[in-house]
Order: C-alpha cells, then structure tokens, then sequence
C-alpha cells in the first residue's frame, strides 16, 4: 500500500494526470462495503491534504462507518459528459481515519467545512487510468501498483 505522495514520486506523469481527473469535477463515486460483505456505492468527494489523498464524510453517514468497520475501498472518479475525450480514473486501497490532530489541521486549510465530520486518508493498492489511445481506435489502460512500474496496454 501507498501514500499519494508515494504514488506522485513514483509516477509523477501517471499522478499528474489522475489528480487532474480528480479535480476537474467535485463528485465521484466511492465503493465500500456493508456489514455483510455486499457492495454499497455512494457519491463523495475528495481532496488532497498535505501528502495524502483524503476523503470527508458527514459524521456517522453509512460510508464512514463501512470504513471504520472494513477499510477497504474503490474510487471512481466522476467520468464526465460521455465524450471519452477525458481518461477513466479508479483507485482503489484502504482507508484510514484522521486523528483530531489531522483534522484540526485540515480545518486550519479548509475552515469553510461543514462540522462535525469524519475524515480519512486513502491508501492506494493501485490506480488505474484508462482511455482512447492518441488515434482513438483502443483503450490505452495505465496500471500503477506501489513498487512496480507503471504498465501499459491497449485493448482493442
């Protein structure tokens, strides 16, 4: 598992262009899953705080308390108006909740956010970028996992 600064140092391209995806509209859509092990998907935000990849949620909402119970999560990020012109973004990894120290330092950058709320830090297992290669005639697929290389491959 990775930090998203691990992942920026590792593959500052591949980086670059997922935090572009990231931040080019506010919502996304996150995977956790429910009590029994069933998939629950949920509309969220992210944001980047110091080094890390974080996540906020309203204070007891059902995804918070998934990933107090079971940390593991998948994120898509919000794919756009259809067009493909804009790469597919997922990431996937554990989460972590923030300390009152994180969050009050959090709130130091961000004091506009609405109280009280869960905050917590996205570990990354891999990241997956995929889209219309440069002659938009195959999906060109990006895969980073942390200690290996950033993989290519089309799909035709």
């Amino acid at each position: 598992m990775a930090t998203w600064k691990q992942f920026t140092d590792d593959a500052p391209d591949l980086a670059r262009e997922v935090r572009d995806r990231l931040t080019a509209t506010k919502h996304h859509v996150l995977a956790t899953l429910r009590g029994d092990g069933s998939p629950r998907v949920s509309g969220t935000e992210v944001d980047f705080f110091a080094d890390d990849l974080v996540l906020g949620s309203m204070l007891n909402a059902v995804k918070a308390r998934d990933l107090q119970r079971d940390p593991r999560y998948a994120l898509h990020a919000n794919p756009g108006d259809g067009s493909m012109d804009a790469a597919d973004v997922k990431i996937s990894g554990r989460a972590t909740e923030a300390g009152p120290d994180d969050i009050a330092a959090f709130l130091d950058e961000a004091p506009e956010t609405p109280q009280p709320f869960h905050l917590f830090r996205l570990d990354i297992d891999d990241v997956v970028l995929a889209g219309l290669n440069a002659e938009r005639d195959a999906m060109l697929i990006r895969l980073w996992r942390p200690g290996r290389d950033v993989q290519s491959f089309e799909r035709r």
